[in-house]
C-alpha cells in the first residue's frame, strides 16, 4: 500500500491541499520542518514553467531515510537542481544547467510544501546547531545572493546598486553590503528600507535624475515588469545589470542596453557554504526579514500574505 501525506498540489492554476500525496520513494526522503513561499512560487501559480506538482523550494528538514545510515536525523537543506549525472554540464559541476535535470518545486520533482520532499544525496547540506529553522530556510535564497560574486568581479570602489526591496533584494543588498560600502537599494516600501538603513545600507525611494546612468552594476531584484527599465536606466554606459527577477509577462525593450553597450547577466541559483557559514557567524542575519508562520492547512491566507507587497518572508510548517 502506497504511503501518503499531506501536500499543497499546483494543478496549473491553482493550489490545492491534497490530504493524501502519494510519499516520495526516491532519493532521500526528508521530512520537512519549514518551507519558504518566493516569488518564483507565486509566479509558478501565475503560468510560469507551466508546472503541475508540489510547490516550494526553500525548505530545512530532518532526514528520515537514507541509503546512508548515518545520515538518518541529520538537519539539512538541499540544492534544488539534480543534474542527470551523465552529461557533460554534470561533468563538470554544473548541474544546475543539466539539460536532463530536475527541479525541486518548479520542474519534474515534487518541492517542499508537504510534510516530505526527497532529492539526491549530495544535494544536501547538514545544518549547524547555531542555525535555527527559520533561518535555514533562507540558505537556498541566500546562496542565490551570493551567486552574484561568484559570477562577478566587482571591485570595492565601484557604485554598486540593487533595485528591490522584497525577500531576494533584501538578502542580496545584504551580501554585496559585506564589500561594497558605495552600495544604494532602490525601493519603494519605507518600512522594508528600514531595515537596511539600520545596517548602514543606503537607500532611495525613488531614482533622481543624478542617479541615472552612473552606477557600474546594478542588481534587478524586483519582482516586477519595471525592474528591467529602472536597471538599464542606473547603469552607467558599459556598465553591468544583473538579472534576478523570473517574470512571465511583457518583454522588455532592450534598445537603452544596445545603445549603452550595457552587459546583461542572468543569475539563478547560487553556493550553499558561504551562505550557510554567513548565518552561522552571524556575518549575515536573517531574522528580520520573517513576516509570519502559518501551519500547511492555512495555505491560502499565506499566500495571500506573501504576494502583499507590504510583507516579507513568509514561512509554510508542514
Amino acid at each position: 500500500m502506497t504511503e501518503t501525506m499531506n501536500a499543497l498540489y499546483l494543478d496549473g492554476t491553482k493550489i490545492l491541499l491534497n490530504q493524501s500525496y502519494p510519499l516520495p520513494e526516491n532519493d532521500t526522503l526528508i521530512k520537512v520542518h519549514l518551507a519558504g513561499i518566493c516569488g518564483t512560487d507565486l509566479e509558478m501559480i501565475r503560468g510560469y514553467m507551466s508546472y503541475k506538482g508540489v510547490l516550494g523550494h526553500e525548505f530545512v528538514g530532518i532526514i528520515e531515510k537514507s541509503d546512508d545510515s548515518s545520515l538518518v536525523g541529520k538537519r539539512v537543506v538541499g540544492e534544488i537542481n539534480a543534474g542527470c549525472g551523465n552529461c557533460e554540464y554534470c561533468s563538470k559541476g554544473l548541474d544546475r544547467h543539466c539539460p536532463n535535470r530536475t527541479v525541486l518545486g518548479i520542474y519534474k520533482r515534487d518541492g517542499a510544501f508537504a510534510e516530505y520532499l526527497s532529492l539526491p544525496r549530495k544535494n544536501l547540506h547538514q545544518i549547524p546547531d547555531s542555525v535555527s529553522d527559520k533561518q535555514a530556510v533562507f540558505v537556498e535564497p541566500l546562496a542565490a545572493a551570493f551567486e552574484i560574486k561568484e559570477q562577478l568581479h566587482i571591485d570595492r570602489d565601484k557604485k554598486v546598486a540593487v533595485i528591490g526591496d522584497g525577500r531576494l533584494g533584501q538578502l542580496v543588498a545584504r551580501v554585496l553590503n559585506l564589500n561594497h560600502k558605495n552600495l544604494v537599494c532602490f525601493g519603494r516600501h519605507e518600512k522594508k528600507l528600514g531595515l537596511l538603513q539600520k545596517i548602514g545600507i543606503q537607500t532611495r525611494t525613488k531614482i533622481e535624475s543624478t542617479d541615472e546612468h552612473s552606477f557600474d552594476v546594478v542588481v534587478e531584484a524586483t519582482g516586477s515588469e519595471s525592474g528591467f527599465s529602472d536597471a538599464i536606466r542606473l547603469a552607467r554606459p558599459r556598465g553591468t545589470v544583473v538579472l534576478k527577477s523570473t517574470i512571465t509577462k511583457n518583454r522588455p525593450d532592450l534598445v537603452p542596453a544596445i545603445i549603452n553597450e550595457i552587459t546583461i547577466m542572468g543569475s539563478r541559483c547560487g553556493p550553499f557554504k558561504p551562505a550557510i557559514d554567513a548565518l552561522a557567524s552571524g556575518l549575515i542575519s536573517v531574522d528580520d526579514l520573517i513576516s509570519a508562520v502559518y501551519p500547511l492547512t492555512d495555505y491560502q491566507k499565506a499566500f495571500d500574505e506573501a504576494a502583499n507587497s507590504q510583507n516579507l518572508k513568509i514561512l509554510l510548517q508542514p
